[in-house]
């Protein structure tokens, strides 16, 4: 029986994420939340979750000695990474001040608040309150076997005060407007991130983790 390991670092609500993994999966998988590196080594899938700051995040990865153990996860395997769980993969984030994170990717994670005063975007507008909360319409940007059975332009659950800024605008594959247009998912080789909530998002959520569920890491 094959292992999908939910990554758990102490950072937000994971049972959802195992509910809905666990609706999706085949009878030859098992799901598994997880904070042993043993575990997340072994697991033939990766799921890296997460919400919360960007600082309290890398100091629990730091402390339980994950950070290593996911970025190899990210480099070898079918790999998925949820809103926190996307952002700390960039090189940066503005967040608290400026935070070193993970690196995987070159890049950034900027606050939707500097982004609206630069062009005078107003956050009195109803629609453009921050944190950015609710459904929202994901655009796919590219082909990709996870947006496979997911008409386009399908709306997904988001939760979140900042985005990612790839610096190689190639692995972006999913973007979103809100007020200014910012990138909603990403994905290169075997690694595939959202910033929206796919647990939380109904029919189309589901879908795209049975796809996870199903996919072999290879976008060809």
């Amino acid at each position: 029986m094959s292992l999908i390991a939910v990554v758990d670092y102490g950072m937000g609500n994971l049972r959802s994420v195992l509910k809905a993994l666990e609706h999706v999966a085949g009878p030859d998988q098992r799901v598994k939340i997880t904070s042993d590196p043993a575990d997340i080594a072994a697991a033939e899938r990766v799921v890296f979750p997460g919400q919360g700051a960007a600082r309290d995040c890398m100091l629990e990865l730091k402390e339980r000695g994950l950070i290593e153990p996911v970025l190899q996860a990210a480099r070898e395997k079918p790999f998925l990474g949820i809103c926190m769980g996307m952002q700390v993969l960039l090189a940066h984030s503005r967040e608290n001040d400026g935070v070193d994170c993970m690196g995987l990717y070159e890049g950034e994670v900027r606050f939707f608040g500097t982004a609206f005063a630069e062009n005078e975007l107003s956050q009195k507008d109803e629609l453009l309150k921050i944190p950015h909360m609710g459904w929202n319409q994901v655009h796919q940007t590219k082909n990709h076997p996870l947006w496979n059975g997911i008409e386009q332009n399908s709306r997904f659950y988001f939760v979140h005060s900042y985005y990612v800024v790839p610096r190689d605008s190639r692995i972006v594959v999913g973007d979103t407007d809100f007020g200014i247009n910012f990138v909603s998912a990403i994905a290169q080789d075997n690694v595939f991130a959202t910033q929206f909530h796919p647990e939380k998002s109904a029919a189309d959520g589901l879908q795209l983790l049975e796809n996870f569920t199903r996919w072999n890491g290879k976008v060809d």
